[in-house]
């Protein structure tokens, strides 16, 4: 039985089995195959054709979902309880190791910032060095900051941490590569990823981002929790504002 998901969404995207075999690194025969036989491929080529053609990799080939699963389960490196616990060096390694992206999406974030003081000037660096820096800080003036304030029961300083986290980055915000913006949205999750790892900070009602769990997940090809993160940065992105 042919692969008519796959037709179609080659077709879909303006795009032909050559262009979709030259952009996966196989041969156009290959390609044919996984359409007219509806072959499996291996979960690289899989996942760099879904993501070629914008679907889901188990939309194309729904026999690999539990493969998916087990994957996206095997993307969590640990969990920590709190966000004390996670230790200082995990926080600057991770800095120090990121070539490609830096992306942070908090409210305020201050404590990253006072816990590793240099670090507006190591995202500069890296800019420069060709690494993409993004950042999303909460918009101080927002409702959605002031709210946040009263129900994690700290009033108006939530929006005063923003503005000093602000000031800190911007003589950073000034080198090419580094770009800044503030949003108001509702913060569901606060998003640090360095290039494939990714901490996530889920936010708890009524507590504060330091009192809820830090979950630490890496990358993994045909996984789905990593990228369902990062589409989650990427939505809050378009939406935010130049700081």
């Amino acid at each position: 039985m042919a692969n008519e998901r796959l037709r179609a969404a080659i077709s879909a995207k303006g795009e032909t089995i050559q262009s979709t075999a030259d952009h996966v690194g196989v041969d156009p025969k290959s390609v044919e195959r996984w359409i007219t036989t509806n072959r499996t491929p291996h979960r690289g080529h899989r996942w760099k054709a879904a993501t070629f053609l914008g679907v889901d990799e188990v939309y194309l080939w729904p026999t690999v979902e539990k493969q998916a699963e087990t994957a996206s389960t095997s993307e969590l490196v640990t969990y920590y309880p709190h966000r004390g616990a996670v230790p200082t060096s995990l926080w600057s390694s991770l800095i120090e190791g990121a070539t490609d992206q830096v992306e942070i999406l908090v409210y305020a974030g201050l404590f990253l910032f006072d816990s590793h003081p240099d670090l507006p000037d190591q995202l500069a660096e890296k800019a420069t060095a060709g690494t993409q820096v993004r950042v999303l800080l909460g918009d101080p003036d927002s409702q959605m900051i002031r709210q946040r304030g009263e129900e994690e029961g700290i009033g108006d300083d939530l929006a005063a941490r923003a503005r000093i986290t602000r000031r800190y980055l911007e003589p950073a915000a000034k080198t090419p590569g580094v770009e800044i913006r503030l949003h108001d949205t509702i913060l569901y999750n606060s998003i640090y990823r360095f290039d494939e790892d990714v901490l996530v900070n889920p936010h708890v009602l009524g507590a504060p981002a330091g009192q809820n769990p830090i979950l630490h997940f890496r990358y993994i090809p045909g996984a789905r929790t990593f990228r369902h993160y990062m589409r989650s940065f990427d939505y809050a992105w378009e939406r935010g504002r130049p700081s």
